[in-house]
Order: C-alpha cells, then sequence, then structure tokens
C-alpha cells in the first residue's frame, strides 16, 4: 500500500473523536512553520559570509554533544524558492526565519554584504509573492564570532550599539515587506546554556562545568546575568530606534523571543508554592518584568545580589513596554519543588540562585519517542503570562516534537503532537488569552542546535546522502497542509502507544536533552 493511499484511509476514512478545522480560529490567526539561518541556510563559506560563534561552536565539537555542522545543513541559501513553493503549496500563513548577521554584515560592524543584502531580498520577495508573510529574527543564536573575537560579544556592553546599527540596516533594507521583527530567540536559555552551563555557544562557563562541555572561559557566576542585561538594552536600544525611525510609514511590530515552561507546584504547599512563583520569576520575568514593569523580580535582586546587574532610570524607562509582542517557544514543563538548600552552595550561578528543583510533567502516562504531549500545561503556561503580566500579543514561534531522524516517514507522534496543542488553541483564545499565531518547528529536518543531525522536528524529511537534498513530505506535513486548507480530515490520530499504556518512563531523547539537565543541575531525586 502507498503511503498516499494509507494516509487517505486514516485521515477520511476512520472514525475519530472531535473534528479539528481551522474556521475554529479567527480568519486574522496566523498558521506558519519556522526554522533558523544557521540552521537551515548552508553556505557558511559562500559570497562574503564569515564565521559566527555557532560555526567556531561546530566545528570545536559541539560541546562532546554530537558530531557534524551546518556547513551545507539543508542548503535552503540555493534553494529558497523550491521551499517557498513547498510552503505555498502546503498553505502557510508565514515563515518565521531569521537572518544570518555574518553574512549580511560579515564582521558585525561595518560594510553590508551586497551578496547577503541580495539572498535576503530575494528570499522575502518570493514569500510575499506566494502571498506569505516574512517573520524575521535578528539573532538566533549566531553572533558574528568577530565580535566574540574583539570584545566577548553579549558580555560586553559594546554589543548595544553594534546590535541597533545591525538592526538599522535590516529594517531600512527590509522593513518595507518585513511587519514582524523579533529581535532575539530564547535570550533566557542563551544566557544560561551558553554562559552559565556552557552546552550552547559561545560555550563559557565556570571551570566546575567544563568537565562535561569543555568550556575554556567564562564566569557562570555573573555572565548570565551580564548577557540578558545586554540583551535587554540592545533591544530596547533597536526597539526605540525602529519605533522613531520606521514604525509610522512601515506599520511593523517588534517583539523578543523566550523559551517558556509551565510551572506548577509539586505539592500544595506554601513552600513548593513560594518556589513556583520563583522559578517563574527567574526563567520568565528576567526578562518580562524589565519589559513590562522596567525591574527585575525581587526575587532575583534578592537571590542574585550584587552579581545581578541594574538599570538606571533611563534604561527602565526604555526598556519598559519595549515590546509589541511575546515570542514564545514552548515545548515542555516543569513540576516545581522548594529547594532552600541550593542557597547554600559556595559556587553560587543563576541555576542556584533560582532555588528550585523541577520535574518534568508527563501528562497521560503514555511514552513517546519525543516530549511529553500536555496541551494543558500550555494553556496553563498563558493564562500564567496573561495574569501575571498583562494581555500582551503573543506568538507561538516554536511547538514541535522531537522523532529519530531515521524514523519512517509516518511520524505518528508529530501527528498527535500537532493536532492536540493546535486543537488546544481554541479554548485559550476563548478564555480571553491574546495568541495571534502558532508557528511548527521545524519546516525542514535541520542542524539541530541540541542534536545536530540525530534527531528531527521537520514536517519534511531531507536525506543528506542525496546530493539534491530532496525535500520528503512526513505524514505530520500532511496533516498540517489538510488543516490549513480546510480539506475534510479526521484528526484524531490513534497511535500504537496510547493503546498499550505503559508505565511512566522519562523518553530516553528527552532525558538527554541539554535544557532539561541544565535546570535539574544540583538537584536531588525526587522519592
Amino acid at each position: 500500500m502507498s503511503m498516499k493511499v494509507f494516509v487517505l484511509i486514516v485521515l477520511v476514512l476512520v472514525p475519530f473523536g472531535d473534528a479539528l478545522s481551522r474556521d475554529d480560529f479567527p480568519p486574522h490567526f496566523l498558521f506558519g512553520a519556522s526554522t533558523s539561518a544557521y540552521q537551515v541556510e548552508g553556505a557558511v563559506n559562500e559570497d562574503g559570509r564569515k564565521p559566527s560563534i555557532w560555526d567556531t561552536f561546530t566545528h570545536a565539537g559541539n560541546a562532546n554533544m554530537y558530531p557534524g555542522n551546518a556547513d551545507i545543513a539543508c542548503d535552503q541559501y540555493h534553494k529558497y524558492k523550491e521551499d517557498v513553493q513547498l510552503m505555498a503549496k502546503m498553505g502557510l500563513d508565514a515563515y518565521r526565519f531569521s537572518i544570518s548577521w555574518s553574512r549580511l554584515i560579515p564582521d558585525g560592524k561595518g560594510p553590508i554584504n551586497p551578496k547577503g543584502l541580495q539572498y535576503y531580498n530575494n528570499l522575502i520577495n518570493e514569500l510575499i509573492s506566494q502571498g506569505i508573510q516574512a517573520h524575521v529574527t535578528l539573532v538566533h543564536w549566531d553572533l558574528p564570532q568577530a565580535l566574540e573575537d574583539e570584545y566577548e560579544g553579549w558580555v560586553s556592553r559594546r554589543i548595544v550599539k553594534d546590535f541597533t546599527a545591525y538592526a538599522d540596516v535590516c529594517f531600512r533594507e527590509f522593513g518595507d515587506r518585513v511587519k514582524h521583527w523579533t529581535t532575539v530567540n530564547e535570550g533566557n536559555v542563551f544566557a544560561i546554556g551558553g554562559y552559565d552551563s556552557g552546552f550552547l555557544p559561545p560555550q563559557r562557563c565556570y571551570p566546575a562545568q567544563s568537565l562535561t562541555y569543555n568550556c575554556s572561559r567564562g564566569n557562570s557566576s555573573t555572565e548570565p546575568y551580564w548577557v540578558a542585561h545586554h540583551m535587554l538594552l540592545a533591544h530596547a536600544s533597536a526597539a526605540n530606534l525602529y519605533r522613531k525611525k520606521y514604525q509610522d510609514r512601515q506599520h511593523g511590530s517588534i517583539g523578543f523571543n523566550l523559551l517558556t515552561f509551565g510551572f506548577f507546584p509539586l505539592t500544595n504547599t506554601s513552600e513548593d508554592i513560594s518556589a513556583t512563583k520563583r522559578a517563574e520569576d527567574f526563567y520568565l520575568g528576567w526578562f518580562l518584568n524589565p519589559f513590562i514593569f522596567g525591574e527585575y523580580p525581587d526575587t532575583m535582586k534578592k537571590n542574585g545580589g550584587s552579581r545581578l546587574p541594574s538599570f538606571s532610570k533611563s534604561e527602565s524607562n526604555l526598556i519598559k513596554g519595549s515590546i509589541d509582542f511575546l515570542g514564545i517557544n514552548y515545548y515542555f514543563s516543569f513540576y516545581v519543588k522548594d529547594s532552600p538548600d541550593s542557597l547554600q552552595i559556595k559556587d553560587r550561578d543563576f541555576i542556584v540562585d533560582a532555588g528550585v528543583k523541577l520535574q518534568p510533567v508527563f501528562g497521560d502516562g503514555t511514552s513517546t519517542s519525543g516530549f511529553p504531549i500536555v496541551p494543558w500545561t500550555l494553556h496553563g503556561l498563558l493564562s500564567s503570562l496573561r495574569n501575571t503580566y498583562g494581555n500582551i500579543p503573543i506568538y507561538i514561534h516554536e511547538n514541535g516534537q522531537q522523532t529519530d531522524r531515521n524514523s519512517s516517514l509516518e511520524d505518528w507522534s508529530r501527528v498527535k503532537s500537532l493536532h492536540d496543542y493546535i486543537g488546544s488553541i481554541p479554548d485559550i483564545l476563548r478564555n480571553g488569552v491574546n495568541v495571534s499565531g502558532y508557528f511548527v518547528w521545524s519546516f525542514l529536518d535541520v542542524f539541530e542546535l541540541l542534536a545536530g543531525y540525530e534527531s528531527s522536528f521537520g514536517l519534511h524529511y531531507i536525506d543528506l546522502n542525496d546530493p539534491t537534498l530532496r525535500r520528503q513530505p512526513k505524514l505530520s506535513a500532511l496533516w498540517y497542509s489538510n488543516f490549513l486548507n480546510k480539506r475534510t480530515m479526521d484528526p484524531m490520530i490513534t497511535m500504537e502507544v496510547q493503546k498499550k499504556n505503559p508505565s511512566v518512563v522519562l523518553p530516553t531523547a528527552f532525558s538527554n536533552n541539554p535544557i532539561l539537565q541544565m535546570v535539574q543541575r544540583k538537584s536531588i531525586s525526587y522519592s
């Protein structure tokens, strides 16, 4: 039986539960897919592009986590027209991608690379010609290596001026067609993973952490806080520039992106309830409090002490209100337990300062090869954000499911994840949360930050041994296309794993996730 016939039988003939329709969403609600420059473009040494800190990271061994690099990746640099045609055929409203700073301005500052400028103009024009919105991120982990070499990149306040100048070029050259700008991707985890734990570029951390990830420099006690501080100042500076110089005539919006988690108390004790609020403050409020209130959370000021920078009055006023929207990446959530003993540890850093222990939320007890599928946690997260920070517009910039790269094109767990999370959004909207769009991570099987080519999140499979890098739609791509094009479908896919209902176990791919290991570091196992 061919795959197409198999899919037709599953989606049309098999009786399932409540049908999910795009008509359940407001007309303005956007559906799209995401990638980032380093992970998808390839052509790292072509047409004037120079290395980013991510190039350096991969060629130094990816912090001993996995082999490979993105020198070729999906080769979207040469195949962008083919990819945009695929997007149009699927019915995507929008494509979220990032600009490679070191392709557009190779040294991080100074002359614009005309070939880089031409590429992004071509990509944006191709998207617009197909009726697809371009949602652009300015920095998705890949700071130009030249700025890291010159003054240690985000550790230095000098980054604010250079980032603002880079943003100015992007607004000026692309802003007549780009209406949605995100300054930084996952600023919170980039600061922790790159400058505390050291498993992300530029791989800075305490020597104590270097045994695992081979850091050679850094200060985990202070650098995460300073890096985040400079991101906030850089964002605010770029947003202020955009609003003063471009927004009135370009009619766009500017936001910031965080990796978000739902946090729920492990028990109903006052200690765990307080610890849950502290976890929210450290992992989310770290950025959202300044954006909404102009200051860091009081819990961070108390536990971080003098290691946490402070804002001047003018800086506070500049940062406060500087986001038009919040972009969130969401994959999993945690139960939170108080950990007061953490604050007695001598070598203090961000994770110790939070003073919590975190346990993943699993949901219905089934085990998959990737992340637990628990849509109620997304609802809880979004409601908490609204209650704490007001009803700001939110785009779900990333949500997806991890599978083995060499698994079947019939990616049932990704289909179930798409159905369950997208299916939960109408209730979230009815609850008054201002969600404006949903983007699947990722459009293609890209070079993954935490696993290279060993696992995948893509709607389309790419055989890396095929010189043409042919794109092959997975079952999830067909499901998403059917949904987007309002084709008749019975989406409640029943997986074999649901029938077996095994006891709760931590999936191997999930337990090996460095972000999960990061937040659980220095924690005591649960009984």
